[in-house]
């Protein structure tokens, strides 16, 4: 059986991690998840848009079993409480996925104290949620918090700068993004057979592990990451189309049928993000190309020098997703999205892909001369 430092780390059964995948609902997809014996990780950034993408906050609100009204405080602890009685039978771990961008520092602090306190008043809890991974911001400030309170903390980075900086901050697994990626990804398109290695030789030690993320999606895929050095592989889109992600039924169908050459870039939300390839992200890249094109040239920009209809656009493109209205949608996807053709339950789907990966690992030896 396939095993890593990760699985040793945080007592998952397999070396991969679902991405949490913000800021839509993934309450369900996280249960599943953890219950397959992979790291299960909650998106919690929709708790924060109830006023600018409402869909969005209700769905969440939703698949946590809360209500509208609950503040932020009271909406984690119904949905780190109900992920622990689903998990707990099985042995699951899971963890919740923080934005900490400067611009949402003050509500990611509020969502990681909410945690703390959660977990500190269910000591059993203490054996199935065990992560917090920060995304989208500096890891610098956060270490007292997250390790102090006796949590994993993985943080993700798009390159050797960014690993360097977790290395400061003391993360223990740093999950290395290449622009494969779904979503959001970087400004500047650093692949992951480049940016895996490299974050690999930069900061890989007995005390930090380093993991893959972008492109990863099977056995084939995992396999390549462990070679590469990783100690595993987080994975969004294959996860996204499966029978128990909460993203909506359009998305999901939309991934198995993407086929070839099936994403592409343009503006997003906090810089550059992967869409599926359509009428309608095809329009949003040229509109990205002649309002945003530092998306293209790896210049940022941001919402002070931004033309905002960009993200108006996005927003309603978003909401059409929700209303199933396909011609309106945007949907995002990592490049994977290519070799996706199915949509599988999710433990059956990780049987396969550690199974192929072990019979990949296995042949690699027989490669070797004598």
């Amino acid at each position: 059986m396939i095993k890593s430092r990760l699985c040793d780390l945080i007592g998952i059964k397999y070396p991969i991690i679902q991405a949490g995948m913000g800021p839509f609902s993934n309450n369900n997809l996280g249960v599943a998840a953890a219950n397959a014996g992979v790291l299960g990780l909650l998106s919690t950034s929709g708790l924060t848009g109830r006023d600018i993408q409402p869909f969005v906050y209700d769905a969440w609100i939703k698949t946590a079993e809360a209500n509208p009204d609950d503040d932020i405080p009271t909406a984690i602890d119904k949905v780190l409480k109900r992920t622990y009685r689903l998990v707990k039978d099985k042995g699951g771990v899971f963890g919740i996925n923080v934005m900490v961008a400067a611009e949402m520092a003050a509500e990611a602090k509020i969502i990681i104290d909410a945690a703390i306190r959660v977990r500190e008043e269910n000591p059993d809890m203490k054996n199935h949620f065990k992560v917090i991974f920060t995304s989208a911001g500096d890891p610098v400030g956060w270490k007292d918090k997250i390790k102090g309170a006796g949590f994993t903390w993985m943080h993700v980075v798009p390159s050797v700068k960014g690993a360097l900086r977790c290395k400061k901050a003391g993360v223990d697994v740093i999950v290395a993004s290449g622009h494969e990626g779904g979503f959001h990804t970087s400004w500047e398109p650093v692949h992951s057979m480049i940016l895996l290695p490299a974050v690999v030789e930069a900061v890989s030690d007995e005390k930090t592990l380093v993991c893959g993320a972008g492109g990863f999606c099977d056995g084939k895929t995992l396999a390549a990451a462990l070679v590469l050095g990783a100690d595993g592989a987080q994975m969004g889109t294959r996860f996204l189309a499966t029978q128990e992600s909460d993203f909506h039924q359009i998305w999901k169908e939309a991934v198995v049928a993407a086929g070839d050459r099936g994403t592409l870039v343009a503006r997003g939300f906090v810089g550059p993000a992967r869409w599926l390839k359509t009428p309608r992200s095809d329009e949003h890249a040229r509109n990205t190309l002649q309002k945003s094109p530092g998306v293209f040239l790896g210049t940022p920009d941001d919402f002070t020098t931004i033309d905002m209809s960009l993200i108006q656009y996005e927003i309603e493109s978003i909401k059409a997703v929700y209303e199933g209205n396909k011609e309106m949608a945007l949907m995002a996807a990592g490049e994977a999205a290519q070799r996706i053709n199915d949509m599988p339950k999710v433990n059956d789907m990780v049987q396969v892909m550690v199974k192929e990966a072990e019979s990949i690992l296995k042949g690699v030896q027989t490669k070797l001369l004598a």
